[in-house]
């Protein structure tokens, strides 16, 4: 399998998607279509940490390392998903550095953090595998999102915090928190993406994204950004079904039945 940290510090960029479906045979049909990483959406998905831990499985089955979005920053929820086998966690709704500060600490074990020890778990290979705790503060990646107009005016201080590895833009959510929903074309929102590229190079971390669509994902990569989400599961198959259903009624003049 892929490694996570060797993703993130490659020289060249990474494609995933986001996981929202919860379906473990949903993760495995993503990996096999070639995603460098897949996110489990814990925030906004429609599964549990149980579901997540067969998603992370299924991924790693086709060589691709999971990262997860968890609920909230809690040290808890963070060991929890880490025990089950994710590669890093997502973090959304942190405004300043302080918070991450924190929220970095709940990934490493003692002395660097306060992550619970523990070997019996899938992470340690259930205690076959004890030398894992020595490596893993190394290998978990931390993705912190900028998506407020508070984290944004922090940027900096934010993408300076020791162990951030990715500041990822939620582009709903930013735009929205800008006053400008949706609006993705206009100077403020793009000057807010500036500012999180330009944060990110400087101090040479990644700089990600969720585009919506293939074109949309071009864009972003040749605006900066080098960690860059294409869509989702649930997004790839709604499009794909409204795409072969309308074609086939366009092309036989046939009528929706709803």
């Amino acid at each position: 399998m892929k490694n996570m940290r060797a993703v993130i510090e490659a020289d060249h960029a990474s494609l995933g998607t986001f996981l929202s479906l919860g379906s473990a045979m949903t993760a495995e049909a993503c990996a096999v279509g070639g995603f460098d990483w897949l996110l489990v959406d814990l925030e906004h998905g429609a599964g549990d940490e149980k579901d997540m831990a067969g998603q992370v499985r299924a991924a790693a089955a086709h060589g691709a390392p999971s990262v997860v979005r968890v609920e909230s920053a809690e040290r808890i929820r963070c060991g929890r998903v880490l025990d089950l086998g994710a590669a890093g966690v997502m973090f959304p709704r942190l405004n300043t550095a302080t918070e991450v500060r924190e929220a970095v600490r709940h990934l490493r074990y003692p002395p660097e953090g306060d992550r619970g020890v523990a070997t019996y778990h899938s992470a340690a290979g259930f205690g076959l595998r004890p030398g894992t705790l020595l490596t893993a503060n190394d290998a978990t990646v931390c993705i912190v999102q900028i998506e407020t107009t508070e984290a944004l005016h922090n940027v900096d201080e934010i993408a300076a915090v020791p162990g951030v590895d990715v500041l990822f833009v939620g582009p709903r959510d930013l735009s929205s928190a800008l006053g400008l929903p949706g609006q993705f074309t206009s100077p403020e929102y793009l000057s807010a993406l500036e500012a999180v590229v330009t944060a990110a190079k400087a101090n040479s971390i990644r700089a990600g994204i969720l585009a919506a669509t293939v074109d949309n994902a071009n864009q972003c990569l040749a605006n900066g950004f080098s960690f860059v989400a294409i869509a989702s599961d649930s997004t790839f198959l709604a499009k794909g079904a409204q795409d072969s259903v309308d074609q086939v009624r366009e092309a036989n003049g046939l009528q929706a039945h709803r």
